[in-house]
């Protein structure tokens, strides 16, 4: 995994070589083992490389056998042996053995088509001066990512918009209609980002600069036509084919020339990952852990559990609510978005345990829930969706207390409250977002806070209104489980949970985080599945847990799903005084920072500490969000747009800045 940027000047003017070298100081964190650039004729690539496979051989950025092609290449292809052998038998030789020669080579041969043989996570920028175009890509699931900007006559591109903003031509203003996006789906929707005129490639898409002009090109897309019932399908071959594709596809992705590490939470995931390793591969088995002094949140019993199981050498970081804001800031500049839950913390730190450990990459559990059916707001979807056959019903909207046992404050709302709160009035049924509504419109009334004046330059459309848009045409032939599907793996998985909680704290560190459940063939063939064999009633999972029940024990097998969480208001405001931990978050949220920022009204804010500093503890999702949306907005202003070169400026020359000037 590496860090990348880019500078095309369509003109062909020469590349400001300094420039370059400060894009690629600002991202030097993804990539500390070495740097590379290349500079041509109105064409600038810079590389800060995390060196996992071919170590020796593999520098970047790597040109082609007679350098009229070059290459940055943020990522791995997984499949790059299979794929090397087909191009030797077609004639092709190979100077290295990295995956990033055959990823070019594949690009010689079948041009920007290259990308649809691929299996793996990437985003790459390939300048081919025989065209003179600029192709960008990235990978189908949104793991690995990739920005870019464009003036008149130069386009910039960088792995983070640190890198495009090092550039002092570039505005650093934040876009309010992509944070109103954050409040309320927790990301905002590609191409749009926090900031004014930068721009993301979403997933699955490709980019082609030529002659001035932007062509954007989607060459995969997510597809949940799956049959509504599972009386046809066989369910122990089905098993047995989703453990033969989960197994090869957590084989290939040991594939390196360091240590490979795998995350523990104590869930099933996670849990079914480390197994396969261990029983069917003969790499060594590493496993690290978050566990929090808070019970509510700690899952370290499972851990320890399936550490005793499969005898791992294991390894835990211990979750403070100190800890916790302490590290918020440095989380909020990774991220370079606001964040409404103080959940990427942890996985900051613990990526961090990994690195001080002797570990460059670690195998992790993300992607099962939205591929094979594990989320509660699925099993939420489908008891509202059975409530509204007699929506007058007092009994089965009940049963929507069976949902979120690990939330004290659900469990003990009214019936009066869950019939409000989770309704199915008849537009609601009539919408293509009926799965998510509750959550969205919940979230979207943390827009009371924000001043008049941000709210101005709002549109009158809802942002799904909006997302609509996107949809893809067969979406609405889809029956409702795989709708909601689909709203998870495209959006909420790629905006949130593999950036903020994924790519960001981990490459903060230099960690490479890999996917098994986000494998081409495992995405495919669980997004074709009956309804049926990935939720069984309520039983989520259902296929998963028929192929891991061998390798798991029962009470992994059978736990309660708890989805990963963690402390947001008792993290910032201590509850035995009611003070906040940190004197930062006493600055930004003071009435003249918030005033000078402009963002949020005064009033709404001071409101809201002072109901939550009475107790913390007791704070409601909404007021959590509410609070974190607050403090990582307020983060992200002083830290992009107030005083974006101060923090830069602030790091002392080290060897690895010397290393990079030695690269210049």
């Amino acid at each position: 995994m590496c860090g990348i940027c880019g500078i095309y000047h369509f003109d062909y003017r020469p590349v400001n070589r300094e420039l370059l070298g400060t894009m690629l100081r600002s991202i030097r964190h993804r990539g500390p083992d070495e740097y590379g650039f290349h500079i041509g004729e109105g064409v600038g690539f810079g590389h800060a490389r995390l060196s996992i496979i071919d170590i020796s051989g593999g520098h970047q950025p790597m040109p082609n056998h007679d350098r009229s092609v070059w290459i940055t290449f943020n990522g791995e292809i997984f499949n790059y042996l299979e794929l090397r052998k087909e191009l030797e038998r077609k004639g092709r030789r190979f100077a290295t053995t990295s995956d990033t020669e055959v990823l070019l080579q594949l690009y010689e041969e079948k041009g920007e088509d290259c990308v649809r043989e691929l299996d793996g996570q990437w985003a790459f920028a390939i300048w081919d001066q025989r065209r003179r175009s600029l192709f960008l890509s990235r990978d189908r699931m949104g793991v690995r990512p990739l920005f870019y900007y464009r003036r008149a006559d130069t386009f910039l591109f960088a792995s983070e918009i640190k890198a495009i903003f090092a550039d002092s031509s570039v505005p650093r203003q934040l876009d309010f209609e992509g944070i109103r996006e954050v409040f309320t789906f927790w990301h905002t929707v590609p191409p749009r980002t926090t900031f004014a005129d930068i721009s993301e490639l979403p997933p699955g898409n490709s980019l082609t600069v030529q002659d001035g002009t932007i062509n954007i090109k989607r060459y995969w897309q997510l597809n949940f036509a799956a049959p509504r019932t599972g009386r046809n399908i066989n369910e122990e071959n089905a098993a047995a084919q989703l453990g033969e594709l989960l197994i090869d596809a957590t084989r290939i992705r040991l594939r390196a020339d360091v240590p490979v590490g795998a995350y523990l939470s104590g869930g099933l995931d996670s849990s079914v990952i480390t197994a396969i390793v261990r029983n069917f591969t003969q790499a060594p088995l590493a496993t690290f852990s978050v566990v929090f002094d808070d019970l509510e949140y700690d899952e370290r019993a499972y851990q320890q559990q399936m550490v005793s199981h499969l005898g791992t050498t294991h390894h835990e970081v211990r979750c403070t609510y100190d800890e916790i804001a302490r590290v918020f800031p440095d989380v909020v500049w990774h991220a370079e978005k606001p964040l409404l839950r103080t959940a990427p913390a942890p996985m900051y730190l613990l990526a961090n345990l990994v690195r001080r450990s002797g570990f460059k990459v670690v195998l992790t559990g993300e992607g099962a829930d939205e591929v094979l059916g594990g989320y509660d707001i699925f099993k939420e979807s489908k008891i509202r969706s059975f409530w509204a056959a007699q929506p007058d019903s007092r009994l089965r909207p009940l049963l929507l207390r069976r949902l979120y046992p690990y939330m004290p404050q659900m469990q003990s709302q009214p019936p009066e409250f869950l019939r409000m709160f989770f309704r199915v009035r008849p537009e609601d049924l009539r919408s293509p977002f009926f799965s998510h509504l509750p959550r969205w419109e919940t979230t979207a009334r943390l827009d009371l806070l924000f001043a008049g004046d941000v709210k101005v330059g709002w549109q009158q459309r809802r942002p799904w209104e909006k997302l609509e848009e996107q949809l893809p045409s067969s979406y609405y032939e889809w029956g409702s489980f795989g709708r909601a599907q689909y709203l998870e793996a495209a959006y909420l998985l790629p905006g949130y949970i593999l950036s903020s909680q994924g790519d960001r704290p981990a490459m903060a560190h230099a960690v490479e985080g890999r996917f098994p459940f986000l494998d081409r063939r495992v995405v495919e063939f669980a997004a074709a599945l009956p309804t049926a064999l990935k939720m069984r009633g309520l039983a989520e999972k259902y296929l998963l847990k028929r192929f891991a029940a061998s390798m798991l024990p029962p009470s992994i097998l059978r736990r309660p799903k708890q989805p990963y969480r963690a402390p947001d208001v008792q993290s910032f405001l201590d509850p035995s005084s009611g003070r906040f931990r940190h004197d930062y978050l006493e600055e930004l949220l003071s009435p003249e920072c918030i005033r000078a920022a402009g963002i949020f009204h005064p009033a709404a804010v001071r409101s809201l500490v002072e109901r939550l500093s009475k107790q913390p503890q007791a704070a409601s999702v909404r007021d959590s969000m509410a609070l974190t949306g607050v403090v990582s907005m307020q983060l992200l202003n002083d830290q992009f747009v107030t005083h974006f070169p101060g923090r830069e400026a602030g790091h002392r020359v080290t060897l690895q800045d010397t290393a990079l000037q030695r690269a210049l």
